[in-house]
């Protein structure tokens, strides 16, 4: 359980990481929101994100040190800690751990019961075309070293489980009076004294699955992909898609939203005989080392039949917090105009006639703001963002169908859009941002089942859709904006105003 010297967080470079992020985020065009409305970030322990850009490596960790003070673990690519010894020891002084490294499950195990926290990426690389639901509609995604579909990592659920059994080997070692051992894994773990082990074993482990979403995405040329290939000449495919992508992001006004899921805790409530398998082993188990070592070919049948219930646990909460981490994708215009059209090409739509897509468009946004599970980005709940969306008299649209001509997936034609036949080509997983850009905004979408079903209501009402129908939207859409400007309104620095205003009604 003792972390080596090597690993030790350079708490002075830590503090000046996050000082210079701060500095330089300031001045980039990204706008970071963290939604956090129950605390998580101080109770959580165990953050789980999905993977899009490079960026968000670095960006949990900032923001969960503003937000509590403590410090983070993340795993990285064993690579980037091979070569140079310089970097390697920055990479470790700040918090990360190679991905190789030995026995890295049960050294962030103990991280966690020495106060800190852990930074997780499941998918276990970046998710290029955002697709991560297979054919039977289960999660996996695809490995682009392995140059195949998998399952997510289970790293983290495996950590959480076994830790939570851990704390629970304490509190019973205490109950026992057993002092001595106490004290020992007190001393592995570097805790100040007994009472700071038995505080760390009885807060609860919590997974905190977390999603990262960006709007909007841009594939434009920007001043870090011009500078470069005027300094370096030819960049490459991958390494210029990547300048592209992530470039704006940072550069343009691009928002990116953090949203803490439902926190899960790892359920080892089995059946009584489980607990009592569980309790006999645990009489041969005295470290954090020794839990994640139990194999199903152990010498002993009762860790075989420990080891197997563990494994069935952790599957079952591996995929518990995948469903949570793509249910809290913010849903935004993009996604909902490119799961439209790829439905209408999927039921054979070539043209369609642009007052019918304006108004489909519009009623999934309208659909999509009674569905009370989705998360919605800012632009679909504030009808001045979307207003004339149902006449194709908005900003939003424009800047979608910019996207969407530019990369030749539709042809705006009088009166009508023209889906062109790149919308049903297959691209490689370093093309696809680049190439169709509608098929990641969709697949990101997917594993969301409100906003889907928002859409498919909306394709199947836009040609009845009556004047009435559109009024009586309208209408909602102007006690939305009457409530925004209210509610805006009321805050302390209108307040002056206010006072001196006698129309109440």
């Amino acid at each position: 359980m003792n972390g080596t010297a090597e690993l030790a967080i350079n708490e002075s470079a830590y503090r000046w990481c996050v000082r210079a992020f701060s500095f330089i985020h300031k001045r980039l065009g990204i706008n970071i929101k963290l939604h956090d409305n129950t605390n998580l970030a101080e109770d959580g322990q165990i953050f789980l994100f999905n993977h899009f850009a490079r960026l968000e490596t670095v960006i949990p960790q900032y923001l969960l040190f503003e937000e509590t003070g403590v410090y983070c673990r993340s795993v990285a690519a064993g690579e980037f800690f091979k070569g140079s010894e310089t970097v390697a020891n920055f990479l470790r002084g700040i918090g990360a751990v190679p991905n190789d490294l030995e026995g890295i499950l049960p050294f962030l195990a103990a991280e966690v019961l020495r106060g800190r926290k852990i930074i997780v990426f499941p998918e276990g690389g970046i998710v290029k075309d955002r697709r991560v639901i297979d054919e039977t509609g289960g999660f996996s995604i695809f490995s682009a070293t392995a140059r195949e579909k998998r399952k997510h990592h289970k790293g983290a659920a495996a950590i959480a489980l076994t830790l939570e059994i851990f704390k629970k080997r304490i509190l019973s070692v205490h109950q026992a009076g057993d002092t001595a051992r106490l004290d020992r894994w007190r001393t592995a773990l570097g805790l100040e004294n007994i009472e700071a082990l038995l505080g760390a074993a009885g807060k609860p482990t919590l997974i905190v699955p977390s999603n990262i979403t960006f709007f909007p995405i841009r594939i434009t040329d920007n001043i870090l992909t011009k500078g470069a290939e005027l300094f370096a000449g030819d960049l490459g495919d991958n390494f210029r898609e990547e300048l592209l992508i992530e470039g704006n992001i940072l550069l343009k006004q691009t928002d990116m939203d953090i949203r803490f899921g439902e926190a899960l805790r790892p359920g080892i409530a089995w059946r009584w005989w489980e607990r009592k398998l569980l309790d006999r082993c645990f009489g041969h188990i005295d470290s954090l080392e020794a839990l994640f070592n139990l194999k199903h070919n152990a010498d002993r049948w009762m860790e075989r039949m420990v080891s197997l219930l563990m494994s069935r646990e952790i599957r079952r909460l591996r995929d518990a917090s995948m469903r949570e981490m793509y249910a809290r994708t913010t849903i935004n215009l993009s996604h909902l105009a490119s799961a439209l059209i790829l439905a209408m090409v999927e039921k054979g739509v070539e043209v369609v006639d642009d007052d019918r897509f304006h108004q489909a468009l519009y009623l999934a946004i309208k659909y999509a703001q009674q569905e009370p599970s989705l998360h919605l980005h800012r632009g679909l709940t504030n009808p001045q963002a979307y207003g004339g969306m149902h006449a194709g008299l908005c900003r939003g649209l424009q800047q979608f169908l910019d996207l969407a001509t530019n990369s030749a997936l539709v042809e705006v034609a009088a009166g009508s859009y023209r889906f062109l036949p790149k919308l049903r080509e297959e691209h490689s997983f370093h093309e696809i941002r680049l190439e169709n850009m509608l098929e990641v905004y969709a697949n990101e979408m997917a594993p969301v089942e409100g906003a889907c079903r928002a859409v498919e209501r909306a394709l199947d009402a836009a040609p009845g859709l009556d004047r009435a129908a559109l009024a009586r939207h309208l209408f909602d859409d102007e006690r939305r904006a009457f409530e925004r400007c209210r509610q805006n309104y009321r805050q302390p620095q209108h307040q002056e105003i206010n006072r001196q205003e006698t129309a109440v009604e």
